[in-house]
């Protein structure tokens, strides 16, 4: 699959990508679920140590900065994670062994976003020993994004010099996902009382949580991204009662709120609470709506080499950056945690290519 980009391919490129090809297969080789992240992190060092880089780690996490690094130039973050999902059961290859086949890499990670990732590092380096860029860059590979943990990028962020924006390397094909919505789970609550269910004795929690359900079903909220379209919310789980015959005093339910970038969570919080009645409590309010200005001049370099934008419906390590950041990598979206998972060879080629192009239009 070759995509209509741009080029200044050279023999420099075809290096490039043929060294990221060789780590993303030491990669794909080496099982590196969320958490058990510690021989890749030890492979990634050791690769980019290797080209005359110094490195540091924290956990499983290892960053670099360029070799001319100057504290009073602003600096853009250049992040991939390392850490897969576990294959499912429908993988017809063994999902560690790194198969070229018909212009395709197959393997555990090798979509997402182990191709990013080695394209994102080739890219540092190709920039690595240059004088004169008008920003520093810094490199980092991070874990634990599969399960957004609290030891990834997270964690990292306020170990590394201050960053003014960023580029998430995620399976985008290319194309600049500007925003992504927010993920807030709710644990909600109905409270009743208790009764025999053959007389009228008590309140149902459950017929309580009903109304609530119904209201989440159906609200509508007024702004609409034109990005990410509407918010959504989603009732995924439901548990009440232990018997037959009593009448249940509480009914938890649990709802899944995407939200666009231009609701706060506080602000969805507000207004669920005054339209249910059930107790509602957020599980966590890390992951974040997010979004650059289509104006950045990140975004424009991108729109003069004839990339696209849109709204991402998926959830990413950007989510838990506090400055503003493109998503955009080689792969597909829509391969990812699928069975036998596969990257197009080219793609890998024509990312660095393309990371390249984009950052010689704000570096230089």
């Amino acid at each position: 699959m070759i995509m209509n980009l741009p080029t200044v391919m050279n023999e420099n490129i075809s290096i490039l990508a043929k060294n990221a090809t060789s780590l993303l297969k030491q990669l794909i080789s080496t099982p590196s679920f969320s958490k058990e992240e510690e021989v890749t992190a030890e492979i990634i060092e050791s690769f980019i140590e290797s080209k005359g880089v110094t490195t540091y780690s924290y956990l499983n996490n290892i960053w670099a900065k360029n070799k001319y690094f100057d504290e009073s130039k602003p600096t853009i973050l250049l992040n991939s994670h390392h850490d897969t999902v576990r294959p499912n059961k429908g993988y017809t290859l063994d999902p560690f062994s790194p198969i070229e086949k018909d212009g395709k890499l197959y393997g555990l990670g090798s979509n997402d976003a182990g191709g990013c990732l080695v394209s994102l590092i080739a890219t540092f380096l190709h920039f690595y020993k240059e004088p004169s860029l008008k920003y520093n860059l810094v490199i980092a590979a991070t874990a634990e994004e599969e399960i957004s943990g609290h030891n990834g990028v997270e964690i990292l962020l306020p170990r590394l010099p201050k960053i003014d924006f960023g580029i998430v390397g995620e399976p985008t094909l290319m194309n600049m996902a500007l925003a992504e919505k927010g993920l807030l789970v709710l644990d909600c609550t109905a409270h009743g009382r208790a009764g025999h269910a053959a007389r009228e004795e008590g309140e149902n929690a459950l017929y309580k949580a009903v109304d609530d359900i119904q209201w989440f079903r159906n609200y509508k909220y007024d702004k609409v991204s034109s990005l990410l379209g509407p918010m959504k919310m989603s009732v995924t789980i439901i548990n009440a009662g232990s018997q037959h015959n009593v009448v249940p005093h509480e009914c938890k339910f649990t709802v899944d709120v995407r939200v666009n970038e231009l609701y706060t969570f506080e602000e969805v919080l507000d207004i669920i609470r005054a339209n249910v009645k059930s107790d509602v409590q957020p599980r966590s309010s890390r992951l974040r709506s997010t979004s650059i200005a289509v104006d950045h001049p990140l975004i424009q370099a991108g729109v003069e080499l004839g990339r696209t934008y849109y709204g991402s419906p998926t959830t990413s390590d950007k989510a838990l950056m506090n400055f503003p950041t493109l998503k955009m990598g080689p792969g597909d979206s829509a391969r990812s945690h699928t069975a036998d998972e596969f990257i197009f060879l080219d793609e890998i080629t024509n990312g660095i290519d393309l990371y390249i192009q984009l950052l010689d239009k704000i570096l230089r």
